[in-house]
């Protein structure tokens, strides 16, 4: 699915130069379930930020479907983005002047979708993640588990082959937080592809690969055994 060559991204000031990345080389195939850890600063979020298309390397390939997207603009990442990647985030990012199916179907606009048709698959979704009693709630009305159960839908309703996780368990406790893997555990299975950053050696376990990251570096790629 993905496959990035000899990646490099470089934080640039007047005074100091940041190397986030440095050289990292990491192929990840469809339906595969891949976590990446490491100590804060390494450059866990940057790649996922690469990975994501919502930021570009400063030196090397990014391979996604077999096309060579690092050369491409801003505008043609986003198009191809929000076609193929959903995100969880670790604060959830709900937009909260919009109702809990508001927030999920936001996620549709996108897409060349009537109305009706995206209605729909919200509620499909809302069934799937046990939130439908929840969609006229507001996000400020939601417990830490209900709110990320809402951005897992939202990741998900547009059957994107690919979902992010940047640290989706980091703000929850341990129930709600193993009620979330669970949750992407059951989406890879189906099919989805994931690749999430996290802190948890226990949410790691979930997983097929962990990848470590050290200073920039890929220094261990571990595949579990089956």
């Amino acid at each position: 699915m993905l496959k990035l060559h000899n990646l490099f991204k470089v934080y640039q000031t007047d005074e100091v130069e940041t190397v986030a990345l440095n050289g990292v080389n990491l192929e990840i195939a469809q339906e595969e379930f891949v976590a990446i850890m490491g100590p804060s600063g390494c450059g866990k979020s940057t790649l996922l930020n690469i990975v994501g298309m919502l930021d570009n390397p400063s030196d090397g390939d990014y391979y996604f479907f077999d096309e060579n997207i690092s050369p491409y603009s801003e505008a043609k990442r986003s198009d191809i983005r929000k076609k193929n990647i959903g995100f969880i985030f670790q604060n959830f990012n709900l937009i909260d002047e919009l109702s809990v199916a508001e927030n999920i179907e936001l996620a549709l606009l996108y897409h060349d979708m009537p109305s009706s048709q995206r209605k729909k698959r919200v509620e499909q979704v809302m069934d799937r993640m046990g939130i439908a009693h929840r969609a006229k709630h507001m996000p400020g009305q939601l417990s830490g588990g209900q709110q990320q159960r809402v951005a897992v839908a939202r990741a998900v309703v547009g059957n994107q082959p690919l979902i992010l996780a940047d640290e989706p368990t980091g703000n929850l406790d341990s129930v709600h937080g193993q009620e979330v893997m669970e949750l992407l555990r059951s989406l890879n299975k189906e099919g989805t592809t994931i690749v999430m950053v996290t802190h948890s050696p226990a949410h790691a376990d979930y997983a097929h690969r962990t990848v470590n990251l050290f200073d920039g570096h890929v220094i261990t790629d571990n595949t579990r055994a089956a």
